[in-house]
């Protein structure tokens, strides 16, 4: 039920190899719909000026592109990314390691995540006898990013091998430590940053996503 490392066999190898990014072969209406999901919940936090959901959504995904653009760029140097996608788990796949359906879920994680945090974002756990104790934004962050690193343990596998681990060093620690972590702490730190840093910190992510993908689309490396 549950997949915890990577196996470095020849079946994943293959459907690896076998990945089709950006082709429409599989595309089906679910796509539609799912764009439309995400655009409601996005604009109806907008219309009721919730605007710490709006920088939460952007500020995990716009981390989240980021690693996607990194996870293809290290397959096509290497020969095999840390994590893929199958042809047979998606409609649509952007890059070798998100398809559409993966993608849209991470546009909506930041603001689940925030909203999940007490409604006093600046409590502590475990405060005593004047230690400051731990930010419930931290213990936030942990707490989602070891659930989606056990439900990606459940997607490795999958019989359509929906997740896809080559490399026997990658699996579930290094994946809740180097890339959910990093992922939670945008959404639930960003909101409440200065607005300047704000500002800086989705340009900066936004902007480098922009402009590798731009140049590295069109030259073939992702």
């Amino acid at each position: 039920m549950f997949k915890f490392w990577g196996d470095g066999s020849d079946l994943a190898k293959e459907l690896v190899d076998n990945i089709k990014v950006r082709s429409t072969e599989n595309f089906n209406w679910t796509f539609i719909f799912i764009l439309a999901v995400v655009f409601y919940v996005y604009w109806t936090e907008y219309s009721k000026k919730n605007y710490d959901m709006l920088y939460a959504g952007f500020a995990l995904y716009g981390v989240h592109w980021l690693y996607e653009i990194c996870n293809a760029i290290i397959g096509h140097v290497f020969g095999y990314p840390l994590w893929s996608v199958s042809n047979q788990s998606t409609t649509f796949i952007l890059l070798v390691g998100v398809c559409w359906e993966l993608s849209m879920m991470f546009s909506l994680a930041g603001m689940i995540s925030i909203k999940m945090l007490p409604a006093d974002r600046t409590k502590r756990y475990f405060t005593k006898n004047g230690k400051k104790g731990i930010s419930c934004k931290l213990v936030g962050a942990i707490e989602m990013a070891l659930l989606f690193a056990l439900v990606e343990s459940f997607l490795a596998a999958t019989s359509n091998h929906s997740f896809i681990w080559v490399y026997k060093w990658w699996g579930v620690l290094p994946v809740f430590i180097t890339t959910y972590i990093p992922f939670f702490l945008a959404s639930n730190y960003v909101p409440d940053m200065a607005p300047k840093k704000r500002n800086l910190f989705l340009g900066v992510v936004w902007g480098l996503v922009a402009v590798l993908l731009v140049i590295l689309i069109p030259l073939g490396i992702i």
